[in-house]
């Protein structure tokens, strides 16, 4: 069996001649080996070929979603900012509106809502630290700055809401505080237990404030109340007194001309008289005074800074 030959015969074409092929089986062997390892090869080289086209393709997918992603995280932290200043704003608003409520202004650092500890976790524990350290740090911070906003915008919103209760219970007071200045003009004397006064010219208490006015001009009632004597006072001249309940009590004198009526309601804001220069007074303005419980504070305390002109 060692001599064992193969004979393949090959014919082309009904007409053509024959041919005739005698391979050993060794040969055989070695043939079939060949072809099968040209065939392997070209396999093997067809899948590479493909494997690295494939791998260029899904790289090039990946960096131009690498790309999109960086730039929706550009866009997100923008908004942060912009959320940011919203919230300072906000802020300011809060602290005007508590102290108008008669509440403590919460402290800046507070404000802040900052947290510390172990709990906040690292940018180095992200599964996406090995591949990318840039943006993982650059997703860390904005999940920082976002968690940091939530927490401010949760506790401003819960300052507002005490605050709206705050002005809600109290509502009616706010209304009857005296807090406006009472008319255009500037302060030309203020409240003092002993003032050289200007026409008897020897210290005497001054229980208001002066505001000098052109005549005629408008004097408005500083809160919500009711007259309780619209007329002439010795000294005043012709002078407004309203009583605001809770204690409140205002005067206006010196007027020209006085609007309005004893028993009538007022609101904030409304037209009682004009500014003038009747009882003892040296030029046209407003004598402006206080008083809680009978006793006479300073104006200066109640009126609202924006509305100050000196």
């Amino acid at each position: 069996m060692a001599g064992e030959r193969w004979t393949f015969l090959v014919l082309r074409g009904e007409d053509g001649p024959v041919q005739q092929y005698t391979l050993s089986k060794r040969a055989l062997r070695l043939l079939s080996g060949g072809v099968g390892l040209a065939v392997f090869m070209v396999l093997a080289t067809g899948l590479v070929l493909g494997t690295d086209s494939v791998a260029r393709v899904r790289a090039a997918q990946l960096e131009a979603r690498n790309q999109a992603l960086e730039s929706e995280l550009a866009g997100f932290q923008d908004r942060l900012r912009t959320l940011e200043a919203l919230l300072d704003r906000v802020a300011l608003d809060d602290a005007h509106f508590r102290s108008l409520a008669g509440l403590e202004v919460i402290d800046a650092e507070v404000l802040q809502a900052g947290v510390g500890g172990p709990g906040l976790g690292i940018p180095e524990s992200s599964p996406l630290w090995s591949t990318d350290s840039v943006t993982t740090k650059s997703i860390f911070a904005t999940s920082y700055d976002l968690s940091a906003l939530e927490r401010r915008a949760l506790l401003l919103s819960e300052s507002l809401e005490e605050a709206t209760d705050s002005v809600m219970a109290h509502r009616n007071l706010f209304e009857s505080t005296p807090s406006i200045f009472p008319t255009k003009g500037w302060l030309s004397s203020r409240f003092s237990q002993s003032r050289m006064h200007p026409v008897h010219n020897r210290p005497l208490p001054h229980e208001g404030i002066d505001i000098s006015a052109p005549a005629g001009t408008p004097i408005l009632a500083a809160a919500k109340g009711r007259v309780i004597r619209s007329g002439w006072i010795i000294g005043y001249g012709l002078t407004v007194e309203i009583d605001h309940g809770y204690g409140f009590t205002t005067l206006y004198g010196h007027a020209s001309k006085v609007i309005v009526q004893v028993g009538d309601e007022v609101i904030r804001g409304d037209v009682i008289a004009q500014v003038g220069s009747t009882g003892v007074t040296t030029a046209s303005n407003l004598h402006y005074e206080v008083k809680v419980n009978g006793v006479a504070q300073d104006p200066s305390r109640f009126i609202l800074p924006d509305y100050v002109r000196n």
